[in-house]
């Protein structure tokens, strides 16, 4: 697969990452350093590795998960950002729901981001293309533009508050229900 094709992936792949990770910094859950690696380091690794698993599994995964995949991405992206819209909507000036940066949260906002490159890697797989190369670039663009996401949405959450939060919870939603129509 050519370098500018690979590259091309790679940044397609990384918007619901990048998307989620611009929610979670506007919610203000990434202020200090070691969330913000956590959810960039996270988001590229489950994007590589879904990548890898895609590739791996070859067509026979995509028979059992084809049906399922997208309901799973809008279930966990639904259920986080219905958590944060309610977060946002409390009154109270730290009322926030879990912390998406920690443990099955993260995990799961990980997994419904990267549910597509499993996709690719099979698409990959199928093609007969290498893996390494397009799974290593991937992983690196996608913790790139969660990196470059999160620090724009920390800017946006600290200069609007909370009606930021509201707004990354909406972005979630949106992208689950893009997600649903694309493959309904």
């Amino acid at each position: 697969m050519p370098v500018l094709d690979t590259l091309l992936l790679a940044f397609a792949l990384a918007m619901d990452a990048s998307a989620v990770s611009l929610g979670i910094g506007t919610a203000g859950y990434a202020r200090a350093a070691r969330p913000i690696f956590r959810i960039a380091f996270h988001f590229g690794l489950f994007q590589g590795l879904m990548t890898l698993l895609g590739w791996a599994a070859g067509t026979g995964l995509e028979r059992l998960i084809a049906g399922v995949d997208h309901w799973i991405a809008v279930v966990l992206l639904g259920f986080i950002g219905l958590r944060m819209i309610i977060s946002g909507l409390d009154p109270r000036p730290e009322a926030r729901s879990v912390d998406p940066t920690r443990g099955l949260t993260m995990v799961a906002l990980s997994i419904a981001t990267s549910i597509d490159a499993a996709a690719a890697g099979l698409s990959l797989a199928v093609l007969g293309h290498p893996i390494a190369f397009p799974a290593i670039a991937i992983a690196i663009v996608s913790s790139g533009l969660s990196l470059a996401a999160l620090t724009t949405g920390r800017q946006l959450g600290q200069a609007f508050g909370k009606r930021m939060e509201i707004l990354g919870g909406i972005v979630l939603l949106f992208i689950g229900l893009r997600i649903l129509l694309t493959h309904l």
